[in-house]
């Protein structure tokens, strides 16, 4: 298995062969299956992310906690309207979807993790759509996205509580970027590029969960990530390079999650969480899990 991005792209590059092909193949020797067994069961989270996608766009899911909800439905009607354009807006909605199921419950792909489980799937469903890409050719560019959150996390972390919301939604967002470049027919080179651009475009952002949940401001964050990844991709396949290798950039997210006050990662105790609002929000949520709602 490789152990950074420039192994996998080098890698990549001498076979002649897409990332997907070729992390299917050494993830097939490492598990001592078939192909198939690994694309199939790659498949099935695909289904739950779209299920998670469409129920969250055509379903007003309100939290258990009542603090988010409806905001995928939200989106999805107003695509025609957007001024960001409607592929965009549609990843966007898709992937607060997701998180709106998550708050509530549902069933998701932690993709890296529960946090930031929109980004990929509405960032990859809507290009997928977009290009007129088949289920298959989907569920493929997932293993690209897969391979690159494995290196992330192996290299630095994915957690949200080690790294901040640089590490989850960070993450994330570089796995779809990486998938979609693929997906639009870009080379291993420019998914590396957009790995880049992508976790440098969040460098340093906090995780602030207000009351200790994954809602606010995590459904938004996921609206971002998709677009980001968007955006990120689109810069690579015009052939705008990162200056700073994705690798390096990968290791300079981890420094800065070192860095970073425990304040910030994942303890409601900074950032938006520590707001009046924010304060307002989790003694309202301690009563509820009292029992007094």
């Amino acid at each position: 298995m490789t152990n950074t991005i420039e192994e996998l792209v080098v890698m990549a590059e001498k076979s002649g062969c897409k990332i997907s092909t070729l992390v299917k193949k050494q993830e097939a020797k490492s598990k001592g299956c078939s192909e198939e067994e690994l694309f199939l069961k790659m498949k099935s989270y695909f289904e739950v992310m779209r299920q998670a996608a469409n129920k969250g766009v055509q379903n007003e899911i309100r939290s258990i906690s009542g603090i988010t909800g409806g905001e995928g439905k939200k989106m999805w009607n107003a695509k025609d309207k957007a001024l960001s354009g409607e592929t965009v807006v549609k990843a966007a909605a898709r992937a607060m979807a997701v998180s709106n199921v998550n708050a509530s419950m549902g069933k998701i792909v932690a993709a890296p993790t529960a946090g930031s489980c929109g980004i990929l799937p509405g960032a990859v469903l809507t290009v997928g759509e977009k290009l007129s890409k088949t289920d298959d050719e989907i569920v493929d560019s997932l293993f690209t996205a897969a391979e690159i959150g494995r290196i992330i996390a192996l290299n630095a972390t994915i957690a949200g509580a080690e790294g901040g919301c640089q590490a989850e939604c960070g993450a994330a967002s570089a796995m779809a970027a990486a998938a979609i470049v693929e997906l639009a027919g870009g080379s291993p080179r420019q998914v590396s590029h957009a790995v880049a651009i992508a976790l440098k475009a969040v460098m340093g952002l906090v995780c602030d969960p207000v009351a200790g949940l994954v809602e606010v401001p995590c459904v938004k964050r996921n609206a971002m990530g998709a677009a980001e990844a968007i955006i990120a991709a689109d810069l690579a396949l015009a052939g705008i390079p990162s200056v700073i290798p994705a690798d390096e950039v990968i290791a300079a997210m981890k420094e800065v999650g070192r860095m970073m006050s425990d304040k910030l990662k994942e303890t409601a105790l900074g950032g938006v969480a520590a707001t009046p609002t924010g304060k307002n929000w989790e003694k309202k949520y301690a009563i509820f899990k009292g029992g007094i709602f």
